[in-house]
């Protein structure tokens, strides 16, 4: 963990506020487009948040948070009681949302979203690359940063207002789609749902905020075995891999819970893992939030 200093409260659009979080003792771990950091609050709670500043400033972290109506304490916390001035602890930035090298982009952001867009723009352009951006919100007073984008990159960005404006035709989009152009997504389930049913999968990149709805076989039971702790646990149907170890007196880092934010990464040694999650775990890894077993026993590196 890193310990900050919360700078700055910005309003930047309705419901939603930027916080600047500077390094308490010294520069802050390095990030690229895409990353995001796991955010500890004084209410006992960790929440994930896309940094959406610039990587080139070491000593400062920004990040957006959008009120949510029904919030289980995080936003609520920021937007009722945080303040200026309050140390936090934040993780080392992970990137499950990697900007690959491309002649040219198309940007997709939904509301929120934009968080983990806004980034990978400013880069695109930095780098001398094509890029364009389709950026969608309810009104224009709930999109963070669009004043910054129409003001920086013009024509480059697209605004929509869906309350005023038609949809995006995405399928427009996917059919004027050059033959070297990488897309990004971020947004609701709705906007990345679409985008998946136009877009070329090998060349279509999305972040969800949320697991995607999906049925899996009845859980089993099975055994795992810690070989640095030379422990063994015995996870139960009803409870989950990182439930479990948390019991057994092995806890593991975890964010979300949910198998969207990589915090409960483990490496697997030994056994065949069912993966759950909808990052897209690397081969001898799995999420213990979410991830069981398709072997009786498991062997991990804890």
């Amino acid at each position: 963990m890193q310990l900050t200093l919360l700078d700055r409260i910005d309003r930047v659009a309705e419901d939603v506020v930027a916080l600047t979080l500077r390094g308490a003792t010294g520069p802050l771990a390095p990030w690229e487009p895409g990353a995001h950091i796991d955010l500890a609050l004084p209410n006992w709670l960790t929440r994930q948040y896309s940094l959406c500043g610039d990587p080139a400033d070491r000593g400062r972290y920004r990040i957006a948070v959008r009120h949510e109506r029904l919030s289980r304490g995080g936003s609520d916390y920021i937007h009722r009681y945080l303040r200026p001035g309050r140390t936090l602890e934040v993780s080392l930035p992970r990137n499950n949302f990697p900007l690959v090298p491309a002649p040219d982009y198309l940007f997709l952001a939904g509301g929120i979203g934009i968080t983990a867009i806004l980034p990978m723009l400013r880069a695109a352009v930095d780098e001398g690359a094509s890029g364009t951006m389709v950026y969608t919100g309810r009104t224009y007073a709930t999109m963070p940063f669009a004043g910054d984008l129409r003001d920086a990159y013009g024509e480059r960005v697209t605004i929509v207002a869906t309350e005023r404006d038609r949809r995006p035709d995405l399928a427009a989009l996917g059919a004027g789609l050059g033959p070297e152009t990488v897309v990004y997504c971020c947004g609701p389930a709705s906007l990345l749902t679409a985008s998946e049913a136009v877009f070329p999968a090998e060349r279509l990149h999305t972040e969800r905020f949320r697991p995607t709805p999906r049925t899996f076989a009845a859980n089993t039971a099975f055994d795992v075995a810690c070989a640095r702790s030379e422990r063994t646990v015995r996870v139960p149907e009803d409870e989950s891999l990182l439930a479990a170890l948390t019991h057994a007196g092995l806890p593991v880092p975890a964010g979300c819970r949910e198998g969207v934010c990589g915090s409960c990464e483990l490496t697997v040694l030994e056994g065949e893992p069912e993966h759950r999650d909808d990052i897209g775990a690397a081969p001898g890894r799995m999420y213990a939030c979410v991830s069981r077993s398709l072997s009786p026993r498991l062997v991990i590196d804890l």
